[in-house]
């Protein structure tokens, strides 16, 4: 899989995220605070065994989003 495709994916499974946490949000109780959410493949649920580099620095993006 390439980069994209991994990033693509991720995408769309953090929008289908939300939408269950919007309709479920008892599941938020079941995720303790500064957790990492990480999205397994359904036919390969074991973590990526991929070479990853750990970043210097960590960006933190904040969004509101505001009712029109």
């Amino acid at each position: 899989m390439t980069n994209k495709e991994v990033v693509n994916r991720n995408i769309g499974l953090s929008f289908d995220f939300m939408k269950q946490i919007i309709s479920n949000p008892e599941i938020l109780e079941k995720i303790d605070n500064k957790s990492t959410i990480e999205f397994l493949q359904k036919d390969y649920p074991e973590r990526e065994k991929i070479r990853q580099t750990i970043p210097d620095k960590f960006i933190k993006v904040k969004r509101n989003f505001e009712m029109i």
